[in-house]
């Protein structure tokens, strides 16, 4: 088998593939493009989607050259697969703005430096703009049928449901197909990379490259990848684990890693990190803290490098042991004038936007969750007075996994 392929299975990364034998042929016998493709629906990705970033990294780490394709275009429609409702529509300034920040994210994880295996970013709606309807009906449109299209997970599921899924959407497999055949004309990219409830959209892409041109492209589908407890990857209690550093510090996306369920600790190191099989193997029967602090060490600093994670390390040290004001846990400042000797505990909390409901607070009191300074609070009306200020810095802690310095600005 292939090394590419081999490492693509060895690290749980193998979901499905359209045609494995002549892929592995191809991978072996030459350098090749493939491309996966991420919607621009929000201002960040979050680690839902690190296990692609992860492909595009292997991609690399074999010699290939990834396109990443930004979907200025399809996003404009919404992916139905796997949702069940209609998406919002988005602006043409809220996409832009999307496609940038999405594509300084992706430059975080890759290599840009070697030219041979350098990152192509595309935007989808470079062609999709200009796209003749009626053209593209007689041209594109001629080799789908309905018949089939109505079998395909990601329409089926929500038909089934008895959820509209209005015409636009339904479009939406026939314009990722669309991608991959001009990917495969303008760059001669030959594979698509994608999670598992893309298959449909994948194949169609395939078969139309067939069709279209004769040409020979293959698909490769990922695992979708939950927490030990059921959960979706990149959710939490606390919201979305985002990787763009100005939504998500570089402490609390340690933590994440670092609070993975014990189970799964070994499962990550494969996925997320660049240590290899054999590595992984030579250590995974090490005391569980101090693999789920190198998971943590690891993959914070892929996104915001080794000093960060160090300092996350130490951080999260300190507000274990106790220490009052650790210099390097997260710091959020507050105006000097909002803390007055009328504001409370729960007023406090809101303001340094760890948790955004009050009756939410108000049950973390009951269950002794809270302390300032390590001190329990179990009273909301709690006045925050200066006199806890410690050379102008209060510490709030949340839970044994949640602490910040509080900061009078």
């Amino acid at each position: 088998m292939n090394k590419f392929l081999k490492e693509f299975k060895d690290r749980g990364y193998f979901y499905q593939c359209t045609n494995e034998e002549d892929l592995s042929k191809l991978l072996e016998k030459e350098k090749i493009k493939g491309y996966i493709g991420f919607d621009c629906t929000a201002e960040s990705l979050h680690v839902g989607s690190l296990l692609q970033i992860m492909c595009l990294r292997l991609l690399q780490k074999h010699g290939h050259r990834p396109i990443v394709l930004l979907g200025g275009g399809t996003t404009r429609i919404g992916d139905p697969s796997g949702k069940d409702k209609t998406r919002k529509i988005l602006t043409e300034k809220e996409i832009e703005k999307n496609i940038k920040s999405i594509e300084k994210i992706l430059k975080n994880f890759l290599d840009n430096k070697n030219p041979k295996t350098k990152p192509i970013f595309v935007n989808n709606y470079s062609w999709l703009k200009s796209l003749n309807y009626i053209s593209f009906l007689r041209d594109i449109g001629k080799h789908f049928t309905i018949n089939k299209m109505l079998t395909f997970e990601s329409v089926k599921a929500r038909l089934d449901r008895e959820q509209s899924l209005s015409y636009m959407e339904f479009n939406y497999m026939i314009l990722q197909a669309y991608d991959f055949l001009e990917l495969n004309k303008k760059e001669n990219c030959s594979l698509q990379i994608g999670g598992s409830d893309q298959w449909g959209n994948i194949v169609n892409g395939t078969e139309l490259i067939k069709r279209y041109s004769s040409k020979q492209a293959y698909g490769l589908t990922t695992p979708l990848i939950t927490l030990a407890s059921g959960a979706k990857m990149g959710k939490t209690e606390t919201g979305a684990v985002w990787l763009d550093k100005k939504m998500l510090s570089s402490y609390n996306y340690w933590q994440f890693w670092r609070n993975i369920d014990d189970k799964d600790v070994i499962k990550f190191l494969k996925i997320f990190t660049d240590l290899s099989i054999e590595e992984i193997d030579k250590i995974k029967d090490e005391d569980i803290n101090k693999l789920k602090i190198r998971l943590a060490n690891e993959t914070t600093t892929m996104l915001h490098g080794k000093k960060a994670a160090l300092n996350s390390e130490q951080a999260a040290k300190e507000a274990f042991s106790g220490n009052l004001l650790g210099s390097n846990l997260p710091t959020i400042k507050i105006k000097a004038k909002n803390i007055n000797q009328t504001i409370t505990v729960l007023d406090l909390i809101i303001l340094s936007k760890l948790e955004k409901s009050k009756s939410e607070i108000r049950r973390l009191i009951k269950g002794n969750a809270i302390k300032l300074n390590n001190e329990m609070i179990s009273n909301e009306n709690f006045i925050i007075s200066d006199k806890l200020f410690q050379n102008n810095y209060l510490k709030l802690s949340i839970g044994k996994k949640r602490h910040i310095k509080i900061e009078k600005d």
